[in-house]
């Protein structure tokens, strides 16, 4: 009796091994998968700007090289490129933090043998012109809880989003660039609002590259809620092991396979608390 249906993954022309320098970056599923490589040694850079969702502000965050302009509200300091947590109530600790941030990309990309991408959303922000007090305008990575009545919020088209990664992908060639649409659903936008934002970012990665399809996995092979998490929107550790399993046979060796089972041994033994 068959009682999933199972997404067919054929194994992957290129490998990702030790050898390699990977660099993720996008929506949380990115953190996911990137722990997972982390805890079994494989080198891995992820996030370098925190948690992203959509397609500009992921390959802003790849281009960025100046400081940008910072913006205050509610005692904090935030640069509307980068996630929350580079945020500071000193303005000069801020910018350090984000300087920071820009030279680890930089280095990352640089260094990089392998870049996973994910886009989690379609739909963006923009700050409206004639803000006084912000000095900023354009598409924003995240909202820092400004007022709603600040921003414009529309969905992007598959020309903007295929248009702004060309470039990217012109420029660095050389890398091995791999594409991922997050299965996580941004209900806040609304579950038909959601789709239609998940069915133009998996039309936008038809004309990228090499695509890896943790979205139909997530949604025809896990589709029942025991695979979530308490919020009944991200995956529970349960399906984030399944996806990286998965991911694991379709790029890497059996000698991969192998060792990355003894670099996990050896990190869950190093990071074991003794009670004694």
């Amino acid at each position: 009796m068959k009682l999933q249906t199972i997404v067919d993954i054929q194994p992957s022309a290129w490998k990702i091994g030790y050898e390699d320098r990977i660099l993720m970056v996008g929506s949380c599923f990115s953190d996911e998968i990137g722990a997972q490589m982390q805890e079994r040694y494989l080198h891995v850079t992820c996030n370098p700007f925190g948690t992203l969702y959509n397609p500009l502000s992921i390959a802003q965050a790849l281009t960025m090289t100046e400081m940008p302009v910072l913006v205050e509200h509610e005692g904090l300091w935030h640069s509307m490129a980068h996630h929350g947590a580079f945020s500071r109530a000193d303005k000069n600790e801020a910018e350090q933090a984000i300087r920071g941030s820009i030279e680890t990309m930089q280095q990352a990309l640089q260094e990089a043998t392998v870049v996973i991408v994910t886009f989690g959303t379609a739909w963006v922000y923009e700050l409206k012109n004639g803000i006084s007090g912000l000095g900023v305008s354009g598409l924003v990575g995240n909202c820092h809880k400004l007022p709603e009545s600040c921003f414009n919020r529309r969905r992007l088209s598959v020309e903007e989003i295929v248009a702004a990664w060309k470039p990217i992908l012109a420029q660095y060639s050389d890398k091995r660039w791999l594409f991922t649409v997050s299965p996580i659903r941004h209900i806040r936008d609304g579950l038909h609002e959601n789709q239609l934002s998940k069915a133009t970012l998996l039309q936008a990665v038809e004309y990228l590259g090499d695509y890896f399809p943790s979205y139909e996995i997530m949604l025809d092979e896990l589709r029942d809620y025991r695979f979530y998490a308490d919020d009944l929107v991200h995956p529970s550790s349960l399906a984030v092991n399944y996806i990286w399993e998965r991911f694991v046979d379709t790029f890497c060796t059996p000698q991969t396979k192998n060792e990355l089972v003894l670099q996990h041994k050896r990190w869950k033994h190093e990071h074991h608390r003794l009670l004694h």
